[in-house]
């Protein structure tokens, strides 16, 4: 046997069966506790313990979303469960089950996949545990997608809305406050090419020299049980901060029909970084100004009268952060 017929060629999407990739997938991914029927069926069966149920989706898009040259495969798994459990913890429920639906390109090795399978569980494993992938799909593409449906249990509370924000209520953040913007303009000025073509070789080194920062970035952490807790303790009113903070504070404040007046003390050295930048996926919360809060929240400002209006140290700021219509340069990478 020569050299050429000892080498093994890896398995491409085009290469197996959708039911070959499936059944080396399944074994990977976390089941969920609250799961009745899993994997296998046409449809999962959840149990219903509250008799209500949060549900939230989200994609990520080679492209828009994230880059190939900068993100394994395991980060992009772990990435698309985050996003997707922080918007369940806003409402003050806990994440139970995730769908999961995949198209990639044909030439997309099977491993790819079963990376972010591996980034999918253990993603749940460390930020909700209980939550499992219950179902999902698979299809070719020639750009990347992930999309993820979330479910949420409240457990007998209300949901925690954008909407009930009060003038007197406290603004708190949990989680980190501009250290994913950081990352990705590190990603941006040092992982690129003489081109400005994202760059695996480049960033690779960029990871060495901040490893923090890019996993910020890549690999984020949000606070998923302060969700539950913000609500036990009186929430009024909180989202996930994925599109920055002065965007999504405003969204509180025009949904809440009141003002929000953040102090710029709060929010670190570097206050427009933490104003503009996204993709922390902390939650920002409004509590009653009496209200013990639980310990992941840190008081950034204060709710006023406004109607929708965000203000800085009592100065009206136009709210910026990443909108996905806008921010895209059409680089792929």
């Amino acid at each position: 046997m020569n050299d050429a017929e000892n080498r093994h060629e890896p398995d491409s999407l085009t290469a197996v069966s959708e039911t070959a990739v499936l059944q080396r997938l399944f074994p990977r991914l976390p089941a969920a506790d609250g799961a009745l029927v899993g994997p296998g069926d046409d449809a999962a069966v959840l149990a219903a313990p509250d008799g209500r149920y949060v549900v939230t989706t989200d994609m990520m898009i080679h492209g828009p979303d994230f880059r190939l040259a900068w993100s394994s495969p395991f980060e992009l798994g772990w990435k698309a469960a985050a996003t997707n459990l922080s918007d369940v913890a806003a409402m003050g429920a806990a994440p139970t089950a995730l769908v999961v639906a995949i198209a990639a390109p044909g030439d997309t090795e099977v491993t790819t996949l079963e990376g972010i399978a591996d980034g999918l569980r253990e993603a749940c494993l460390a930020l909700a545990p209980g939550c499992g992938v219950v179902g999902g799909d698979l299809s070719v593409s020639s750009t990347m997608t992930i999309a993820v449906t979330a479910f949420g249990d409240l457990g007998g509370r209300r949901p925690v809305l954008r909407s009930g924000a009060r003038p007197g209520d406290v603004v708190a953040h949990a989680g980190a406050l501009g250290e994913a913007a950081a990352g990705l303009a590190l990603l941006f000025a040092d992982a690129v090419d003489a081109d400005g073509e994202p760059d695996a070789g480049r960033a690779a080194a960029v990871r060495i020299r901040h490893p923090r920062i890019i996993e910020a970035q890549l690999r984020p952490r949000p606070p998923i049980a302060a969700g539950t807790l913000a609500a036990d303790a009186g929430a009024t009113a909180m989202l996930d901060v994925s599109d920055g903070l002065a965007f999504d504070a405003a969204r509180i404040a025009r949904a809440s029909g009141v003002g929000i007046d953040l102090d710029a003390h709060a929010l670190g050295i570097d206050v427009e970084r933490a104003l503009g930048g996204g993709e922390d996926h902390g939650l920002l919360a409004t509590f009653p100004p009496d209200a013990e809060l639980p310990a992941a929240f840190r008081v950034i400002g204060c709710v006023t009268a406004g109607a929708g209006t965000l203000f800085v140290n009592g100065v009206e700021h136009t709210p910026v952060g990443w909108d996905p219509y806008a921010g895209w340069d059409g680089v792929a990478g």
